[in-house]
């Protein structure tokens, strides 16, 4: 368990000497002294006032998993790096790798830096795009109920003197009027999307994120454990010109094997290839002496072994310049040179162009040594050296990274990395992944940037550097600012702002814990393959909710012109408002399956959003194609069999009611797709099947027992032929405008 105790310096009264308390971490104030050593985890934000050999782990914060060396300053200079840089400074959530200190506490609980990010995460999330688009949607739909309702209500009113009667029948166009499938479609089609994601081991929390997944045009993701395995491997050993050297690594082998202190994430690196141990015979061909354990001062350990039973050989390896320093000779290609101030010059350069390469780098140094009656070596021993060379060290990219960034650039979403990592690193990284980088941004030039700056910057940004976890955040609202809408992904402490602030926020199952609560979708596998399947179900699940939502509103829209002219040129209700409610019903039904529909390709290959302009514009040019057949329809009825009396109403009614159920059903098979139905893309088989057997509920509804009970009654032979001609010119005419809609707006869904 966590400590929730910590050591402090207080006096039992004014005249005493301060003693070490133990103590709640609850009841430290500002201005306590504490103690810190090795394994504690620090409990507020510090100010060093003594420190020896401290190294803290900041991973909660940068997400990086080396620890970083502090110190106590007397006198700090205005420093140029992130707060949580500062060498002087700790904070809560971190805790100390190795060292002791003494420590001055600044701030606790809510104030604390660690504080603040819970905070961010406490509050209501923002809205995402999703909720935007569905709350726009909606007040259209109000706004059009608000006018239709009211109108058609007085004119029935006024023209048939029966108010009961008007108002019922408004009260059944406002129902008509709304999509009441819409919860159901845009639920069913998420929990499809969900259940096809679980497929590729992925959990879905929160539903809408699956329609923001698809939506999504910009993906934001952390570097380490994300991107890369977040595991240190042993990438290259070179000698001093640059070139791979087995004896570089079988030095550096024997050093770690033989060492007896803690390994770190380096050693383990190098024991990874134990093939060496095998190669080297170490049972038989070496015996080890003794040992010079490491320290943060010296930053090198040796183990001086015994080779073939006589020859004492001292191995040191440590921080390169450290090393360096000790070394007064160099081998190069088996010879041993004195290390001349040129050679010295050579190797910094070869050691800066690695580091700018993003490695991380130990130099490997020997010395024969003369062996001693105790069998002791010291410190003092490390001198005189030959440097054999150098190891290199990367946290490698996840073997799937660069596919899966390759891929989301084929559906046209842009990839960001933003990292609490250096520049050299991350660009090194990116390198490995084929992503490029178009420009890079510091946290510490970040923070320099009002709101309007960084947006200015920020769609032109590939690369986010040395960001503490609000400021990764940040980025990501002034991107949700610039009309992007934006995904995340991360597993860390220091994600669980930015994963709370995107619209869809990603993490993994090894992540921690605040994570996983912050994010909407969790992948169980450390596969990033799913991030494309993810995009693409998004899409599909946004493309059948889309198809929906056009055309019901669009047949809707029509049908407010239908009414308010039946209303006015009629002396009898051109519908019921059983017969509305019933055809409405049967309408939805028939719409239930469309979450099973295909999507075509083409719009599959790029981020689908709500646009409420759009969708008005749709609604606007082919909703009054249906009303130009409802009045087709009427003139049938009117003239050729003469229902323009009250008492043929019911003739009127139901003829109506089959030609208003055919179309709205069939045309789902038009709007669905911007090609040619049946021909360029067909529907899939459940919606073909609902589609059908609505049209023959429909066509046998009045000669049936409960028709009659609804007030519709048998329709003569001869109205089919005209209802096929109805719906045939409905069909070509909405395909031609659908074309000329196309060319002149460049999309149709």
């Amino acid at each position: 368990m966590v400590s929730t105790q910590a050591t402090v310096l207080r006096r039992e009264d004014s005249n005493s000497e301060p003693q070490k308390q133990e103590i709640d971490i609850k009841l430290l104030v500002p201005g306590d002294i504490i103690h810190l050593s090795a394994g504690d985890m620090v409990p507020a934000d510090v100010r060093l006032l003594s420190a020896k050999e401290l190294y803290v782990s900041q991973s909660s914060l940068s997400g990086e998993s080396l620890p970083v060396e502090k110190e106590a300053i007397s006198h700090p200079a205005r420093s140029t790096e992130n707060l949580w840089e500062m060498p002087h400074l700790c904070f809560m959530g971190t805790h100390v790798f190795n060292g002791t200190a003494l420590a001055v506490v600044l701030t606790t609980g809510e104030h604390t830096y660690l504080g603040g990010m819970a905070k961010s995460i406490t509050h209501p999330r923002p809205l995402t795009a999703f909720d935007i688009g569905i709350s726009k949607v909606s007040w259209l739909l109000i706004r059009l109920m608000c006018i239709t309702v009211p109108i058609v209500f007085l004119l029935n009113g006024f023209i048939k003197g029966d108010w009961l009667e008007s108002l019922l029948f408004a009260l059944s166009v406002a129902v008509g009027l709304t999509p009441e499938m819409l919860p159901m479609i845009i639920t069913v089609n998420l929990a499809k999307g969900a259940v096809s994601m679980s497929h590729h081991r992925v959990i879905v929390k929160h539903l809408n994120a699956i329609q923001n997944f698809g939506a999504m045009n910009i993906l934001c993701t952390d570097k380490t454990g994300t991107l890369t395995q977040d595991k240190v491997i042993l990438e290259r050993h070179l000698d001093i010109e640059g070139n791979d050297n087995q004896e570089v690594l079988l030095f550096g082998y024997l050093n770690s094997f033989y060492q007896t202190g803690l390994k770190n994430l380096l050693d383990k690196a190098i024991l990874e290839h134990s093939e060496i141990e095998k190669t080297l015979d170490l049972r038989t061909n070496y015996k080890k002496i003794d040992e010079i354990p490491f320290d943060f001062v010296r930053k090198r350990m040796s183990v001086i072994v015994e080779k073939n039973a006589h020859e004492h050989l001292l191995i040191c390896k440590g921080a390169f310049e450290e090393v360096l320093s000790l070394c007064s000779g160099v081998k190069i290609k088996g010879s041993t040179l004195s290390l001349s101030l040129s050679l010295k010059d050579k190797i910094n350069n070869l050691a800066k162009e690695l580091y700018q390469e993003g490695m991380r780098i130990l130099a490997v140094a020997y010395k024969c040594v003369e062996p001693t009656e105790s069998k002791e070596y010291t410190e003092k021993d490390e001198k005189e050296m030959v440097l054999l060379g150098l190891l290199t060290f990367l946290d490698p990219p996840k073997s799937t990274a660069a596919e899966a960034i390759a891929q989301l650039r084929c559906q046209n979403v842009q990839v960001k990395i933003l990292t609490g990592d250096n520049e050299w690193v991350t660009h090194r990284i990116c390198q490995w992944v084929n992503l490029k980088v178009e420009n890079s941004l510091t946290g510490h030039e970040l923070e320099k940037m009002n709101d309007k700056e960084l947006s200015n910057v920020v769609d032109h940004t590939t690369l986010f550097t040395k960001l503490t976890p609000l400021q990764k955040s940040r980025v990501i609202a002034s991107l949700k600012s610039n009309g992007h809408i934006v995904g995340y992904l991360g597993d860390g402490i220091n994600d669980a702002p930015a994963l709370c602030e995107a619209d869809v926020g990603i993490s993994v199952d090894t992540a921690v814990d605040i994570a996983k609560e912050s994010a909407d979708i969790i992948m169980l596998e450390k596969s990033l393959l799913f991030l494309n399947a993810g995009v693409v179900e998004g899409r599909k699940t946004f493309g059948n909710i889309l198809k929906y939502l056009k055309m019901a509103l669009s047949a809707n829209f029509g049908n407010v012109f239908s009414i308010l002219g039946a209303s006015a040129l009629f002396p009898f209700l051109p519908m019921l408002p059983i017969q509305l409610l019933i055809q409405n019903l049967l309408y939805e039904i028939s719409q239930a399956t469309i979450p099973w529909d295909h999507v075509d390709p083409e719009f599959l290959a790029y981020p689908q959003r709500w646009e409420r302009g759009d969708i008005a514009k749709f609604m606007l040019v082919v909703g009054p194609i249906s009303s130009i057949f409802d009045y087709i329809t009427f003139a049938v009825m009117w003239f050729i069999f003469a229902a323009n009396t009250p008492e043929k109403q019911s003739i009127f009614q139901t003829g109506w009611f089959i030609e208003g159920l055919l179309s709205q059903t069939l045309i789902v098979h038009m709007i669905r797709t911007p090609k040619i139905p049946f021909i360029q893309s067909m529907t899939a088989w459940p919606l073909t099947l609902t589609t059908w057997v609505i049209i023959a509920i429909g066509i046998y509804l009045p000669y049936a027992c409960i028709g009659a009970s609804i007030g519709l009654v048998p329709l003569p032979w001869s109205y089919f032929p005209w209802l096929l001609i109805i719906l045939l010119g409905y069909c070509l005419l909405t395909q031609l405008v659908k074309m000329w809609f196309i060319k002149k707006f460049g999309r149709w869904l």
